[in-house]
């Protein structure tokens, strides 16, 4: 039987993700979230967490489109002339040549000890808008994550089965999605180096933003009988507060609310957190 984690990324920007997210594993449809340290519903995330020990947590480190929590001058290399994050993806690679391990461990360093201060209980670790897929993010990502005691992370490269079973999605996120698997042999390199366990792949990445109930159904049904996976997910609520967030995702995070519900109607999977992965 194949294990299934499903998992919301963004806990914390908005208390309309908060909700969604609440909802969803009160429903049996969410097992985990990873959370931002440094967003604007960060606090009622943590003690939402707190509450809620069944939902494993994660956090999802933010180097991209977000704000660091060190100080502009020990994140030279990381931020642009405003003191922020690159915004977008393209403008993070462009930089990515230039950017200095030691900022990005001593950045995921602060981010993951900023939640574990609040009592949250770590299981994961992931990073906003997949970055670490780069082999020069993630070796001083996992590197920080393991001084923390975190030993899983995401496999954030989608399997070529899951791209089949995923319609509806535009053809530039589709070739995108392909020609970036290439990345996966050196990620599995280093995560086995590093001692870390993950999944067997991330369904929904090229989902995103389109995934729909229909969508979810024929992900569920081209499962492998075997191995263990992760459906990823953006749920929330689309109000004021999204609408003044730095986010491209807004109406599709009411449509993957609702999407994720088909989840609890599905047989013959076993739905499980990341807590199940841990090895050490």
């Amino acid at each position: 039987m194949s294990k299934l984690i499903i998992n919301a990324d963004d806990f914390g920007l908005t208390t309309g993700v908060n909700r969604a997210i609440g909802e969803l594993h009160t429903a049996g449809a969410l097992t985990c979230a990873t959370l931002m340290a440094c967003a604007a519903a960060t606090e009622e995330a943590v003690r939402m967490a707190l509450a809620t020990p069944m939902l494993g947590v994660g956090c999802h480190v933010v180097l991209v489109d977000g704000e660091p929590l060190l100080p502009r001058d020990r994140m030279q290399t990381l931020v642009g002339t405003d003191g922020r994050f690159h915004p977008k993806l393209g403008r993070f690679l462009l930089h990515l040549r230039n950017m200095r391990a030691a900022e990005i461990e001593a950045e995921t360093a602060a981010q993951i000890e900023s939640l574990a201060s609040k009592g949250v209980r770590l299981t994961h670790i992931d990073t906003h808008k997949h970055v670490h897929m780069f082999p020069a993010v993630l070796r001083p990502v996992l590197r920080a994550a393991r001084r923390s005691g975190i030993s899983v992370v995401r496999n954030p490269f989608e399997p070529a089965w899951s791209v089949r079973a995923t319609p509806g999605a535009p053809w530039l996120r589709r070739f995108e999605v392909t020609v970036l698997r290439q990345l996966e042999k050196t990620f599995q390199k280093i995560v086995a180096e590093e001692e870390f366990a993950t999944t067997d792949g991330a369904v929904g990445v090229l989902a995103t933003g389109t995934l729909d109930a229909a969508t979810v159904r024929c992900l569920l049904r081209a499962l492998p009988k075997e191995g263990t996976f992760e459906l990823v997910s953006h749920p929330g609520y689309n109000d004021a507060d999204l609408q003044k967030a730095h986010t491209r995702l807004l109406a599709s995070r009411e449509t993957e609310r609702v999407a994720l519900l088909e989840v609890c109607k599905a047989s013959g999977i076993e739905l499980v957190s990341y807590a199940a992965l841990h090895t050490h």
